[in-house]
């Protein structure tokens, strides 16, 4: 899709579209409410019948939609007396997806030669995924995605200046790399590979950067193992067999995101929300 019929972008970026769908709900009467963090969906008779939080409130309810990844709703929200299909046992043997180092650096000029969207390969193939996945180490060259909003919107930097992310793909949070002695590192490595491949004298015009790991992924994020793309799209985990965005084992319970039908990435887990929609209407006209 991408290829052949390019995909669109928000002016302010993905935020741009987050708060745009905010303000879309708030006016149809939806009432957000920040800083909770659910610690369980209470069930009783097989049914959705409130959350907890760790405020101590309790909210009654009879729907739950789940923005989160699946295996940490089913192990860490839901008594594992409720859960016939996703056992801990049967989460334990998914395949979970890669984790994301992501750096994010501004700079104190711009790089007009350098487009929105830049992929830099690394000469290895087969060994650099078998160091992803198999190994479970941080390759010294790693494949890298640039991402430089402002080539396409102005505004996503000031005057003179430029912003940037880069990803690289990194083993999940199953390997025992130490995050908080390897970060710095890896940002410090990808510098010198952006320097040397695309951006000569990079470094001297850097003037303000951060990172994240498959760690935040894990602890703020809530994706299990620290995962980018929650459970791996293995041929057994695609499409029907991913996570389904209607519960089997809670009834009332409903999924959108990554981990469910249809699959990660930006356009799948926006049409996951549609796909939803439909199920969701369905059901509404059945009870009523």
């Amino acid at each position: 899709m991408e290829i052949k019929s390019a995909i669109w972008y928000p002016r302010g970026g993905t935020g741009q579209l987050v708060r745009s769908l905010v303000e879309l709900a708030e006016r149809q009467g939806v009432r957000f409410r920040y800083d909770r963090t659910v610690t369980e969906i209470e069930v009783h008779a097989g049914r959705v019948v409130a959350l907890r939080t760790g405020e101590g409130e309790r909210e009654p309810c009879r729907l739950v939609v789940a923005n989160n990844d699946p295996p940490d709703v089913y192990r860490r929200l839901i008594a594992p007396i409720h859960r016939k299909k996703w056992t801990d046992r049967r989460l334990d043997r998914l395949h979970y997806s890669m984790g994301l180092f992501v750096l994010y650096f501004g700079t104190d000029r711009t790089y007009p030669d350098v487009a929105h969207h830049t992929i830099l390969f690394s000469e290895r193939y087969r060994e650099l995924l078998n160091d992803i996945f198999n190994d479970g180490k941080l390759a010294d060259d790693p494949s890298l995605y640039l991402h430089r909003p402002a080539a396409t919107d102005p505004e996503m930097a000031p005057p003179g200046r430029d912003a940037f992310y880069v990803l690289a793909p990194v083993p999940n949070l199953k390997t025992q790399i130490d995050w908080d002695v390897a970060g710095a590192r890896y940002a410090a490595l990808i510098l010198e590979q952006l320097e040397k491949r695309i951006m000569p004298d990079l470094r001297s015009h850097v003037i303000s950067q951060f990172f994240v790991t498959p760690r935040y992924f894990c602890d703020s994020l809530l994706s299990a193992q620290g995962s980018g793309f929650s459970i791996a799209p293995i041929l057994t985990q695609s499409a029907w067999f991913r996570f389904h965005n209607k519960s089997e084992d809670v009834s009332g319970l409903y999924f959108v995101g990554a981990g469910v039908h249809p699959g990660a990435g930006l356009p799948g887990v926006v049409t996951s929300a549609k796909v939803l929609e439909n199920i969701l209407r369905d059901e509404v006209s059945n009870e009523s």
